[in-house]
């Protein structure tokens, strides 16, 4: 009877190990290519989403583009000689494309988008500092073409920092 157990306990101990071997191999190439699929899918939508991310920096650096006091006091001209008209007219023309590109914050840094913001704020600001002394709108105008240049440009920091953003991607 020692025996018959014996010889069982040598069959059933060798197919034991073979079969726990067998399961551990086939377990670990399981989530080997596991792991492999969820790279190559976290690849195709990162590669999916570049060129909308690429858009989203495009989109916003045309906005600081175009919210240049200079350019668009060029773009825009006053309708009255009222300097708080004009100064409206100007700060709903920044509001309008502020609005029509507020979606891209979910593409853009958290960095880029809070720049973007502070810049808006500050050409806001500055615009409303030029108009208290400003006695009409053409007199508006011809102050900030000749002051905004002095300094850096606002608008100028926030698209180095788009630039950037987007070498990064790259």
């Amino acid at each position: 009877m020692e025996d018959k157990l014996i010889e069982s306990i040598a069959y059933i101990l060798p197919a034991a190990v073979t079969g726990f071997v067998a399961y551990y191999i086939f377990n670990r190439l399981i989530i080997k290519l596991s792991s492999d699929e969820k790279i190559a899918l976290l690849s195709q939508r990162k590669k999916e989403a570049l060129p909308i991310k690429l858009q989203a920096y495009e989109r916003m650096l045309l906005f600081c583009e175009r919210i240049n006091p200079v350019k668009m006091l060029v773009r825009i001209k006053p309708i009255t000689e009222d300097t708080q008209d004009y100064l409206q007219l100007l700060i709903a023309n920044i509001d309008q494309e502020f609005e029509h590109n507020l979606v891209q914050q979910m593409y853009i840094t958290d960095d880029s988008w809070t720049a973007v913001v502070a810049t808006k704020n500050t050409i806001i600001n500055k615009l409303r500092q030029v108009a208290e002394t400003a006695k009409t709108a053409n007199e508006l105008r011809e102050n900030v073409i000749i002051d905004y240049p002095k300094t850096l440009p606002p608008t100028d920091t926030v698209i180095g920092i788009i630039k950037n953003e987007v070498k990064k991607l790259l």
